[in-house]
């Protein structure tokens, strides 16, 4: 009788546990890159916590590339599979002509998700304020940092020569440099800006991409032999978002 009871529980445990090991093997592994952790990219968080890549097939192992550049430098070695950044990258490696060049195949967000950030509240900010400062803009020729100097233009302010913006910090250590006592102002991402503010190193005055209007500024993206031969895989990363 108690050898009945043991089969008996072998068996069980074997029906419920085997089907759940099987399915998790049969899940395509794939390594995604994105440029940053942030709020901004919450459709992505969304998809990955409710388990619609699972439920597509796929199971993401998420990074933290921390700029676009060293996003697209993962994809292209092969350290990551898919990227997550501005498609600039994608457009300067095109134009590099490299045979194997990154393309993108989905857009994630339509606007700049940064804002700028002020050393103390200026209540009445008008862009316009900026003339003769300095600012910390993130890496030259990003999108950030040209969406940044559109809406200096589109103010009236020409970079360089009524504004400057320093493009010389990566994009990871913007808020430490500014925080550090570098630029007059500096664009960032939540939660950083909040988080500046929380401790009273710095104070969001406006929104970059509500005066910039609509562009495509996030996308994903992946060499070009990676989707010639996983077609299937990228529609179903693409549904799962």
């Amino acid at each position: 009788m108690k050898k009945s009871i043991i089969l008996l529980a072998i068996l069980t445990c074997t029906i419920f546990v085997l089907p759940s090991c099987g399915s998790k093997d049969n899940l395509t592994k794939v390594r995604l890159s994105e440029v940053t952790h942030s709020v901004f990219y919450a459709p992505q968080y969304v998809a990955l916590n409710k388990g619609f890549f699972k439920d597509a097939g796929l199971n993401i192992e998420l990074q933290n590339g921390q700029g676009a550049d060293k996003v697209m430098t993962a994809v292209l070695s092969g350290q990551c599979d898919i990227g997550l950044a501005g498609p600039e990258a994608s457009i300067y490696v095109y134009n590099e002509g490299k045979a194997d060049y990154a393309q993108v195949f989905a857009q994630v967000t339509k606007r700049d998700g940064s804002f700028l950030v002020g050393r103390k509240p200026e209540p009445g900010f008008k862009w316009s304020d900026l003339k003769g400062k300095n600012i910390v803009g993130g890496r030259k020729g990003g999108v950030p940092e040209m969406t940044l100097e559109y809406v200096l233009n589109k103010n009236g302010l020409a970079p360089g020569a009524d504004v400057n913006v320093d493009t010389s910090i990566q994009f990871a250590l913007m808020a430490g440099a500014f925080t550090g006592g570098k630029g007059d102002y500096v664009t960032l991402f939540e939660p950083v800006a909040s988080s500046l503010e929380k401790e009273g190193k710095g104070y969001i005055l406006a929104s970059v991409g509500q005066e910039s209007g609509e562009i495509p500024y996030t996308a994903y993206f992946a060499k070009k032999s990676f989707i010639d031969k996983n077609k299937d895989v990228i529609q179903k990363f693409t549904d799962a978002c």
